[in-house]
């Protein structure tokens, strides 16, 4: 009972000490909302990255060529083998009638290449299996476990012919390149306005417990206990993480419908306005704990520092 009473009371004095130094407040819930609307558009990048770099990277796979004489039982094997690695995705088997379709629908315009083909009188062309992997990093160690097998790619009873990875090696090093710029600068920019923020909020705290010196000063002379000092200042820097959190929240409506509006089809057919409302409990969850850890830690600190002089 003695513990609910004086929970009651810090909370009481911390929303007390927010509405009261309104002009301390705002400065701090301004500035917490702009790192929290940063988190959040770093948030919105990740996952447009997400998206944009899936839809390249489905367009985006190494193919297995075969040797003419390679059966369709071997073929076969060699499809049950790939899909049984954790990195695939997905495999997809062109048999050798397939390839020659596809092949005289490219060059239906070159009549001097079509009538090479016909002169052959033969399909010169092998099957073929087109491999997507997980992760765009992932096709080298493919590649590799197909190169490496001495019993599909050496000597005179291999079935496979070659491995385009080397091709395509350039865009899937870019594509993995990419991701991992833009996630790191994303990471970065992040931790600066989050540091900017506790920074502001810790001399926002400061200020406040200057104008409450004397209060603070007459608890201790009385043998307050620590909690009760610090107990309002923590609760002061909550709601300062709440309410940035919920203008946050409000502000990437507008946000999100103008973004969705004004960039039909750049982004392959996600809207982000759909994305926001698909992940908004998730959404808000991390702007709140970000809000109230960044208005926590900001105040711990603040009234820490001054306890101890």
């Amino acid at each position: 009972m003695a513990f609910q009473t004086d929970s009651k009371r810090i909370v009481r004095w911390g929303l007390i000490n927010f509405y009261r130094n309104t002009v301390v407040s705002i400065a701090s819930i301004l500035m917490m909302t702009v790192t929290l609307t940063v988190i959040g558009v770093v948030i919105f990048l990740n996952a447009v990255l997400g998206f944009s770099l899936n839809q390249i990277q489905n367009k985006v796979d190494v193919n297995v060529y075969f040797y003419p004489r390679a059966t369709e039982t071997d073929v076969l094997e060699v499809k049950s083998m790939l899909e049984q690695l954790p990195e695939i995705a997905q495999v997809e088997y062109i048999n050798r009638e397939q390839v020659l379709t596809e092949f005289r629908e490219r060059h239906k315009n070159d009549h001097l290449t079509l009538q090479a083909l016909e002169e052959l009188g033969t399909n010169p062309f092998g099957a073929t299996l087109n491999i997507r992997a997980n992760e765009a990093g992932q096709y080298e160690s493919i590649a590799s476990t197909l190169e490496d097998n001495p019993s599909l790619s050496a000597g005179s009873s291999a079935v496979i012919e070659r491995v385009n990875y080397e091709q395509n090696r350039g865009v899937i090093d870019k594509l993995t390149g990419i991701t991992r710029a833009v996630r790191a600068v994303g990471l970065g920019v992040t931790i600066f306005f989050i540091i900017i923020s506790i920074l502001i909020t810790f001399n926002t705290i400061r200020l406040a417990i200057y104008m409450a010196r004397d209060e603070i000063l007459n608890m201790r002379m009385v043998g307050a206990e620590n909690k009760y000092i610090q107990g309002p200042f923590m609760v002061e820097g909550v709601m300062y993480g709440v309410v940035s959190s919920v203008i946050t929240l409000i502000l990437f409506y507008p946000l999100t419908m103008w973004l969705t509006n004004n960039t039909q089809g750049l982004f392959d057919g996600m809207s982000l306005l759909q994305y926001y409302g698909d992940n908004f409990l998730q959404f808000f969850a991390i702007l709140l704990i970000s809000g109230v850890l960044i208005g926590m830690v900001s105040a711990w600190w603040a009234i820490g520092k001054y306890l101890k002089r």
